[in-house]
């Protein structure tokens, strides 16, 4: 595969689009607040360390033999789909 060359990237403009993309995040985020008090809904709250680490684990579940089957499966059609497709890719940039 042939190396791609990197764009010159300006810091300034990637600092000001980053400083643009937090002031949508915060206005977006306040009108989310004020869906949410219309509609009644308390904010969340910190749950304390402590009640966290309390918790029950999350329970493991298990597959039958069967999903597990089909999962492989399904997961070698998608590997040969996609290294047929770098095969080609390959092919047609020679």
């Amino acid at each position: 595969m042939a190396k791609e060359k990197q764009a010159v990237i300006d810091r300034g403009f990637l600092n000001a689009a980053l400083e643009g993309l937090e002031l949508q995040r915060e206005r977006i985020a306040g009108q989310i607040r004020h869906v949410k008090s219309l509609l009644g809904e308390k904010q969340p709250s910190a749950v304390p360390a402590a009640a966290a680490a309390k918790s029950e684990p999350a329970v493991k579940r298990e597959l039958s033999d069967a999903a597990r089957k089909r999962i492989a499966k399904a997961q070698k059609k998608r590997w040969a789909a996609y290294r047929k497709a770098q095969d080609a890719a390959a092919k047609a940039g020679v």
